[in-house]
């Protein structure tokens, strides 16, 4: 019974390859190959002597060609986890930069001085380009982190869905803000306590592809809650 299905298929190879009103495509063999998988064994000599174009070495082998392709799996794999590594290695240290700031942030007695730790704390440690805090309520503190204009139209525009926007700003809005235009990034952090708005935090980065709206928001939403706790101690 064995030996009548081989016929078969040996008399469907060669009326697949002969018959003329048949147009090979790749799906065609694709599917030829699926439904006859015992092809190979048959033409085992055929598979041995194979030869598939390569554009490094010419041509290889079907064998040579299985290895490469498994080298570069496990290439990619190596690289992947290299990449997971060095994220991993960078979320530790900024959990350990933010556990050090908060720290600070509550042994700070004035609003002056949270402004001083959070300015510090965004050029220095941080490496960013400038940090600036806008307020609902006006204040009579003196602070170059401090923004005079009115940006409550910017919080409308930006922060009226969410907590967090990321990327670039207008022209008008960076120079509300910042007082000059820029080609970088920014992250406007809104802060509310109690359910009441505070304000926002404006901090920017020279690289304009710093701040991404994929960022992730974890550690940023603990932060902006005790900022804005802090801050309505302080101020209000």
């Amino acid at each position: 019974m064995n030996q009548d299905k081989n016929k078969s298929m040996q008399s469907s190879d060669q009326n697949l390859m002969s018959d003329d009103k048949i147009k090979l495509t790749d799906e065609l063999i694709v599917s030829y190959l699926q439904e006859y998988p015992e092809f190979f064994n048959r033409q085992a000599e055929f598979v041995t002597s194979l030869r598939l174009p390569d554009h490094q070495r010419g041509t290889i082998s079907l064998v040579e060609r299985q290895l490469s392709q498994q080298r570069q799996k496990i290439h990619n794999l190596e690289e992947e986890i290299t990449q997971l590594m060095v994220i991993a290695n960078q979320n530790e240290q900024l959990f350990t930069l933010y556990s050090d700031l908060y720290l600070r942030l509550l042994d700070c007695t004035t609003a002056a001085e949270l402004l001083d730790c959070l300015h510090q704390a965004t050029t220095q440690l941080l490496s960013l380009d400038a940090l600036k805090l806008w307020l609902v309520k006006p204040t009579d503190i003196k602070h170059s982190s401090l923004i005079s204009h009115d940006c409550a139209e910017i919080i409308e525009n930006r922060l009226s869905k969410d907590d967090y926007y990321f990327g670039r700003l207008q022209q008008s809005e960076q120079e509300l803000i910042f007082a000059e235009p820029s080609t970088g990034s920014v992250v406007l952090v809104r802060l509310t306590h109690n359910q009441e708005d505070v304000g926002f935090l404006a901090i920017s980065s020279q690289d304009a592809k710093h701040f991404d709206p994929r960022m992730d928001t974890l550690l940023l939403s603990q932060f902006k809650k005790l900022v804005a706790k802090l801050l309505h101690q302080h101020l209000f």
